[in-house]
């Protein structure tokens, strides 16, 4: 049996019995799937149509209704059309939409169990991340955990890439080359203490103004994933990309509770395989942005550099002990580490 398979079979066996027919957002529960029945999912989406994300959506929506025989329609809203993560998240709780992709960030503040797998050295690559979000095994019961109090199932995830340091003064191969150096981050403690970790000044700022903050020396660095890297443009004005690989960000996508276990058993099944497939084109187009945006950055300037990934994962340590407390935590967090086959991933 396949892992997804396998997975399917995990997820359904935590599905609950049906307490009621009628749902929210005008979707009634109880003719869900039926065959003179169409059931429309609104999907939020903070990326615009260009990205991956919204291009993988798409296809999950047309796969699915391929699938169903046009018994389910699933309509993508980019842009934040539908609200902010936050909002949407609170959405799909109340029923009042379907499904929605969401940072881990969100997922965090309602459960930190979620912080392991957003945590730097969780995911030594993108291909290890999509690898252990199919094994139920590993993610089944944290998937499911928000289920009873949220009304929330997450299906699973789209990468948010490999974060990298790049800088302006040049390459960066250890954490000793960090030293007093002012690197963006993120507003989040626990980001701030990973610069911190790898040896740099951590200095939270707003994203629309790394460029100029960089540009006028105000910060020495940022951290991100190559396409944004392009796409912000800051290789023009941080040209020394290091591959440190520190952190593999993630998106969820998260479904109404109540909605999934009111599908047909075969409906769901049909659904986590569209999803499935979606994951991996996902990947597919993420990995080919990537290889296009670092062509385009060497062509504008810029230089990729290795770096002694042993000297970081070391350096990065304590945030380990420091955000992974409970024996949940620590069990998860080393069945991640132990399904890396590919060693260090770098």
């Amino acid at each position: 049996m396949t892992k997804r398979w396998r997975l399917l079979t995990v997820l359904a066996s935590t599905l609950l019995v049906l307490t009621g027919c009628s749902g929210f957002g005008g979707i009634k529960l109880d003719s869900v799937g039926k065959e003179d029945t169409v059931s429309y999912f609104k999907v939020a989406l903070n990326q615009t149509e260009s990205h991956p994300s919204f291009i993988a959506l798409e296809a999950f929506a047309e796969d699915l209704n391929e699938k169903t025989d046009g018994r389910y329609v699933v309509e993508v809203f980019p842009n934040e059309q539908l609200g902010s993560q936050q909002e949407v998240l609170q959405m799909v709780k109340s029923g009042a939409i379907e499904m929605s992709i969401v940072s881990g960030t969100q997922l965090e503040n309602v459960n930190t169990d979620f912080r392991v797998l957003n945590m730097p050295t969780t995911f030594s690559s993108i291909a290890h991340q999509i690898d252990v979000l199919q094994q139920p095994e590993i993610v089944g019961d944290l998937f499911a955990s928000l289920e009873k109090d949220e009304n929330i199932t997450v299906l699973g995830g789209y990468t948010q890439g490999e974060r990298h340091i790049y800088t302006t003064f040049g390459p960066v191969t250890t954490p000793e080359d960090l030293a007093g150096q002012k690197i963006r981050v993120q507003e989040s403690d626990m980001h701030i203490r990973m610069i911190e970790l790898m040896g740099g000044s951590a200095t939270p700022l707003s994203y629309g103004e790394v460029y100029s903050a960089l540009q006028a020396g105000v910060l020495d660095g940022a951290e991100n994933n190559i396409v944004s890297y392009l796409t912000v443009r800051h290789f023009e004005v941080a040209p020394y990309l290091s591959n440190t690989t520190h952190l593999v960000g993630l998106d969820y996508m998260i479904m109404r509770h109540d909605l999934l276990q009111a599908m047909p058993e075969a409906d769901r099944e049909l659904l986590y395989e569209a999803w499935y497939d979606s994951m991996d084109y996902h990947t597919e187009l993420w990995e080919e942005e990537t290889e296009a945006a670092k062509a385009e950055t060497e062509a504008g300037g810029a230089t990729y550099h290795e770096v002694d990934h042993d000297a970081f994962n070391e350096a990065l340590q304590p945030i380990v002990d420091q955000y992974v407390t409970t024996d949940y935590q620590k069990n998860l967090f080393q069945a991640i580490r132990s399904a890396d086959t590919e060693g260090s991933g770098n």
